[in-house]
């Protein structure tokens, strides 16, 4: 097997597990008694996000090659979620702290694995000889294909209550309802650990500490002292704001549709319709190399943060019945633009700014400003605004004044994107231009 397709279904297997619930876990949550948490649940991907990707990256970086540590964070990230399916399987309304606290340490390994796919991936195209910026959008692509995958997988696959035995077709135990979605993230990151241990090795950098900072890993810090860097990591964590929002809320809003249009399809498979968003993410990844090399980071950014606030504003517009539904398609197709040309994009430019001795932690950096501290804010800021104008039912729906939810969210983005392009000062520096 030649490199590009060893990291394709690396990228394949990594996102699939991330696929299997992340989408569809508030319809869970909200049918066993969980609903008022749900932006805690996310919000907690983004707390574990603020020190365990730099950690991780630190030791990436100094004691152990990166594709063996991205393993073996899959393989305890594996066994922890297989135990939420153990809990779910066992337990009607499961025990809250115990669910809770085995859900964090899942994510907490997992969460580090996005940083480390990359600097997996980059090193080793690196080492082969190939450009990264030319290279990588076509293997990252593979990721969301995986993510899109498991997505419709969760979305048709059911269960027989009595046997599990699985099935597809129309149930009440579809996977997007029940636990099952954490069996198979479960399952898919014990593979992708194995597979870890496949892939080709990633020789640490050898560097001389000069300093006890150094020694630790913790000079990626010191990309802060360039201005430009500085500012691209502040206003990562403020877009960041925006990345768990509909990956929250997305699928209990489409939901919440069954009590006024029982027989919708939208409401009826909300975890298929977000899936285009994904579809949209997929394609958008082959233009990054253009719009990098052509445009810059600044206008790249820019272009994200736009999308955002159509992405919030379409959902706001949306309705079930035509023509309204095609708002819900119009958010699902700009959501592509708004993750691939901040996330992806994001994650080049930090390779190609940083020194290579530092390459694991400073993705652990951009991770923790973007999935870590932005998101956090940015989650339960949000849970707080729909808890506020939203209530659950006796029937299990997120019932309220959706759209006005989403406005204020599509307003914030608006916001962000007037500061950044007041504030942020490129210097022409092209994601091609080491």
């Amino acid at each position: 097997m030649n490199t590009k397709l060893k990291l394709i279904l690396m990228n394949f297997l990594e996102f699939a597990v991330w696929g299997a619930y992340l989408t569809c876990m508030g319809n869970y949550l909200g049918r066993v008694g969980m609903g008022g948490e749900i932006s805690w649940f996310y919000a907690i991907q983004g707390l574990v996000s603020i020190f365990m990707p730099t950690l991780i990256g630190i030791i990436g970086d100094k004691f152990i090659q990166p594709q063996r540590l991205l393993g073996l964070c899959h393989l305890l990230a594996g066994v922890f979620m297989i135990g939420l399916f153990y809990i779910g399987a066992t337990q009607a309304i499961p025990n809250k702290a115990l669910f809770i606290t085995i859900y964090t340490l899942s994510v907490a390994f997992y969460m580090p694995t996005l940083a480390l796919s990359n600097t997996t991936a980059f090193t080793i195209l690196k080492n082969d000889g190939q450009d990264t910026v030319k290279a990588f959008p076509s293997i990252r692509v593979f990721g969301t294909i995986g993510f899109i995958a498991t997505m419709w997988f969760v979305n048709c696959a059911t269960f027989d209550g009595e046997t599990f035995g699985m099935t597809l077709g129309a149930s009440d135990f579809k996977f997007q309802y029940t636990h099952y979605q954490f069996l198979i993230s479960g399952i898919l990151s014990v593979l992708l650990c194995l597979y870890c241990f496949t892939l080709p090795q990633c020789k640490l950098e050898p560097k001389a500490s000069k300093s006890l900072a150094e020694a630790f890993g913790l000079d990626a810090f010191k990309l802060f002292k360039s201005r430009q860097m500085a500012t691209f990591f502040i206003f990562s964590a403020l877009l960041g704001m925006s990345l768990q929002v509909t990956n929250s809320f997305a699928t209990p809003f489409l939901t919440s549709f069954k009590e006024a249009f029982p027989n919708s399809f939208c409401a009826n498979n909300a975890t298929m319709l977000v899936s285009l968003s994904q579809i949209a993410e997929a394609l958008c990844i082959l233009l990054i190399p253009f719009f990098l090399k052509r445009f810059g980071i600044k206008i790249v950014m820019m272009i994200a943060m736009g999308a955002w606030v159509l992405r919030f504003g379409f959902f706001g517009l949306g309705s079930p019945d035509f023509p309204g539904v095609l708002f819900f398609i119009f958010s699902c197709i700009v959501y592509g633009v708004a993750f691939d040309f901040f996330n992806v994009s994001g994650g080049l430019f930090v390779d190609q700014q940083c020194d290579p001795s530092i390459k694991a932690s400073a993705q652990g950096l951009f991770m923790m400003m973007t999935n870590g501290i932005g998101a956090t804010i940015g989650t339960l800021s949000a849970g707080a605004v729909i808890n506020h104008f939203c209530q659950w039912n006796e029937q299990g729906y997120l019932i309220g004044k959706w759209s006005t939810c989403w406005y204020i969210f599509a307003a914030f983005a608006f916001v962000v994107f007037v500061l950044f392009s007041l504030l942020f000062k490129d210097n022409n520096t092209k994601a091609n231009q080491a």
